[in-house]
């Protein structure tokens, strides 16, 4: 320690300058943000490489975004749905393995899976602590000297204040359902859409539950392409069967919903049958398709609200009672804005995963497994796992999750190579709109050469 004179007379304390600081990283604990299933796996994972850990989760329990669509049957069975190593975790527990081919909902994932590992991880896991902010220690994205060796700052709000917490790594897996996509076509929010919030619906609603008086006898326009629309259209009609006045209307921007429908070559057999149930509502009339329309604007109505657009080019206009917003997710990025990313421009996705899954470039399921090499940004220590990895991508399986943070466990523990070997074979889909085999993503550069287009879509 030394001393040094002002000339105010003050007398400045100067410590001595570190020259351990990597070694000193050693001792801090890897921030998992999110307590979803990937990130209870990225726990799992290191705690069983030996690495300490704490999982920050916003909500009151562990997959509180899951409760929130827990209704929904998913289509991947269990042997998708659990990690190898949080199964480790588990078994010494007394926990029971589901039947593999079983389909459950989301309660059941909760309640048969998470809920379980989650009190397996005992006090890694930190309720109701939201992560507003990451940053380096004394550091903010504009400083490069000695960054890979200076901690992680958290900035964790919870019911007893706010407080920063140091971390040697930082694994976010907070996930994408909080962050919708708006349902017009711009992406931007509705003017005045505050005073149309009674009939604007977030995706997957509890149709046929908790909501049930909310939908019946009236008039719904589900608004979406994806797996979510078909689920909530099931639904819907579902309801219509016993709740006389019941309609539903079918809006998407594309010209075919081919994607939803899918085809029987499809290797998760329960998503198969969600596109053949619905092109079975569409074909029978129980579900009105509108086709090629983009929203512009939600009006209000004399009853209800107004979608205005442009339908193949002209001007359209659609009444409801309500829309579904199933327009997919997007990524929470501001509590990231001192981290240095390399985001795709397009799907807002880790650049080098973004081939593989941007929709302007195929429109299958299908996404090759991927690890921590595909999974790293300039930031070192870094990653974004699960959902939130995938930006505003509508292809994610947890299995692809769960592969993505065993890979960046054993990369934290130093075990490169076995980082670097993935072995994860998933389930294809079986359909695929591809675009022309020369295309060549956008952020492609001549020192990254994109993957040719029959590897980034189904091969």
């Amino acid at each position: 320690m030394t001393t040094a004179g002002t000339a105010s007379g003050l007398t400045l304390t100067v410590p001595p300058r570190r020259t351990d600081a990597v070694p000193a990283l050693a001792h801090r604990p890897v921030a998992i943000i999110g307590a979803g299933p990937v990130g209870l796996a990225a726990a799992a994972e290191l705690a069983e490489r030996g690495i300490d850990c704490v999982v920050y989760e916003a909500g009151p329990e562990a997959g509180t975004a899951i409760a929130l669509w827990g209704h929904t049957r998913l289509f991947s069975p269990w042997r998708y749905l659990t990690d190898a190593a949080a199964v480790r975790l588990l078994e010494p527990t007394g926990w029971a393995a589901p039947e593999p081919g079983a389909l459950p909902t989301g309660h059941d994932l909760l309640r048969e899976y998470v809920h379980p590992l989650a009190k397996a991880l005992g006090d890694r896991v930190r309720y109701g602590a939201r992560v507003t902010a990451v940053s380096r220690q004394g550091m903010d994205r504009t400083r490069s000297a000695n960054r890979a060796a200076t901690p992680f700052c958290l900035r964790i709000q919870t019911d007893a204040g706010t407080h920063d917490a140091l971390a040697r790594a930082v694994i976010d897996t907070s996930g994408t359902y909080s962050t919708p996509n708006p349902v017009a076509a711009s992406g931007l929010e509705m003017i005045d859409g505050g005073a149309l919030s009674e009939h604007l619906v977030h995706a997957l609603p509890d149709v046929l539950g908790a909501e049930r008086a909310r939908f019946a006898g009236r008039h719904t326009v589900v608004v979406g392409a994806g797996h979510s629309a078909a689920n909530t259209l099931l639904n819907l009609a579902e309801l219509a069967s016993h709740e006389p006045g019941t309609t539903i209307s079918w809006l998407i921007r594309t010209a075919t919903p081919a994607r939803v429908y899918g085809d029987d070559s499809d290797e998760l057999a329960a998503r198969a049958s969600l596109g053949a149930r619905v092109r079975a509502l569409v074909t029978s009339g129980r579900v009105t398709l509108v086709d090629g329309f983009e929203i512009e604007s939600v009006a209000p109505a004399s009853e209800g609200v107004e979608l205005v657009g442009r339908r193949s080019g002209q001007p359209a206009r659609l009444t409801a009672d309500l829309v579904v917003g199933a327009t997919g997710f997007r990524p929470d990025l501001d509590m990231l804005r001192e981290m240095r990313l390399s985001l795709d421009e397009i799907v807002e996705a880790p650049r080098l995963l973004a081939p593989l899954i941007d929709p302007n470039l195929h429109s299958c399921g299908t996404v090759p497994a991927h690890g921590v090499d595909v999974l790293t940004h300039p930031e070192p220590n870094f990653y974004l796992a699960g959902m939130k990895s995938f930006g505003r991508a509508p292809t994610f399986l947890l299995a692809t999750g769960y592969e993505q943070v065993r890979s960046i466990a054993d990369e934290l523990a130093g075990n490169r190579a076995a980082a670097r070997l993935v072995t994860l074979v998933l389930p294809e889909t079986g359909v695929c709109c591809t675009v022309q085999s020369n295309t060549v993503p956008p952020a492609a550069t001549a020192a990254q050469e994109p993957p040719a287009a029959s590897a980034a879509c189904c091969s």
